[in-house]
């Protein structure tokens, strides 16, 4: 098993103080500061996203808002996890520093620990009036992480499923499957404990917003018992797509929207017959971010639906903005008909929100997944 990472003590310990603030309420306990607009955006604007998750080329969204507003953007690519990512930027938001970023890219889940650790800035629903306008209903208010939208603004949503090479085990249907021996050493699974073991929970039948300690430490074990017999080929972040392009991987379990990152023609998203996972990776401000003004120009920019259509078109996530639909409606765009990008209830019928373990078990059990991944 390859070993990507290994957290250090203060990561973990960070990681868990705010995992036991539980899913709602409690909040910043810190001083919170808002971030503020101030005049006319200009300047530079750094932006740390998940790779493939807006339009390539010369011509893209951040060639035409650089075009539009004058402000110039550094967009990295550099979040592969949401626990990697954190454990390079804790140190530096631990001092009231962003590393220079003003918009970071992270899951519900990790954006409200970052916001109960004090690393993040309270947005301003005053200086995103686009954002308000045009966001969808249902994206607004489905986190119970951040129900009022107090500190993040969704990029993207998505499902937690199973990448499959079709023509070479096109009889992976179920989570459950990863764990037959014929693919010993061919199936990843991913290092975000809220995706991988949740999954696993659910094909072994348990009701994972019920799960007990001894629900997720037999998950666990399960998964611990498939790496020790060299079943799964190691645990990615993002890059689990370098895997099934390669061929070494004939599953993984991946995010639904990531087809422009995977060069293998005989690659598909499955739904799992035990449902997904659904979650919603978020902008957010942080501590001591610079030019706070162009943060909230991007904001509001990605939301127009003429915009945001674009991206919608490459990444091929569940988009947050209302009104892109009917775009692609009117374009005859096949992706207005995609489950992928517009699920109904149906679709998702047997899915399930990312969750925390019981508060009361939640460092025993992230230590152990933590000791599984990094071997």
């Amino acid at each position: 098993m390859t070993k990507l990472w290994l957290a250090p003590a203060t990561l973990i310990a960070a990681l868990l103080l705010a995992a036991c603030g539980g899913d709602v309420g409690g909040g910043n306990d810190g001083d919170v500061t808002t971030a503020e607009a101030e005049g006319k955006a200009s300047g530079e604007l750094v932006i740390s996203n998940w790779p493939g998750y807006i339009d390539p080329g010369k011509d893209n969204t951040l060639a035409h808002f650089e075009e539009d507003t004058g402000v110039s953007v550094d967009y990295i690519e550099d979040v592969n996890s949401n626990t990697t990512f954190f454990g390079k930027v804790q140190p530096q938001l631990d001092q009231g520093k962003s590393g220079d970023r003003s918009i970071f890219v992270v899951t519900d889940w990790m954006a409200r620990q970052m916001w109960d650790l004090g690393y993040l800035q309270e947005v301003n629903h005053d200086d995103l009036k686009t954002v308000f306008d045009n966001i969808r209903p249902a994206i607004e208010t489905g986190s119970n992480l951040d129900p009022d939208r107090e500190f993040s603004i969704p990029w993207q949503s998505g499902m937690t499923g199973i990448w499959v090479n079709e023509a070479e085990a096109p009889e992976i249907t179920s989570v459950n499957d990863l764990f037959d021996p014929k693919y010993k050493g061919r199936v990843t699974m991913l290092d975000e404990m809220r995706d991988t073991v949740p999954l696993v929970m659910k094909a072994d039948g348990v009701d994972v917003e019920e799960a007990t300690e001894d629900d997720w430490m037999a998950a666990i074990d399960k998964i611990r018992d498939a790496v020790d017999s060299g079943q799964i080929r190691r645990f990615t972040g993002n890059d689990y797509t370098e895997d099934i392009t390669s061929g070494n991987a004939v599953a993984s379990i991946g995010w639904s929207g990531d087809a422009s990152l995977i060069s293998n023609d005989d690659a598909e998203w499955v739904m799992p017959d035990e449902g997904c996972m659904l979650w919603t990776d978020n902008m957010v401000i942080p501590v001591g971010a610079p030019n706070v003004t162009a943060a909230y120009e991007f904001m509001n920019y990605v939301y127009e639906p003429k915009v945001q259509a674009p991206i919608t078109d490459w990444v091929t996530y569940v988009t947050p903005v209302d009104g892109v639909q009917e775009i692609f409606e009117k374009e005859n765009n096949p992706l207005a008909k995609d489950p992928l990008v517009f699920p109904d209830d149906k679709f998702t019928a047997n899915c399930s929100t990312q969750i925390n373990p019981p508060e009361e078990s939640t460092e025993e059990i992230t230590g152990e997944f933590e000791d599984v991944v990094s071997g």
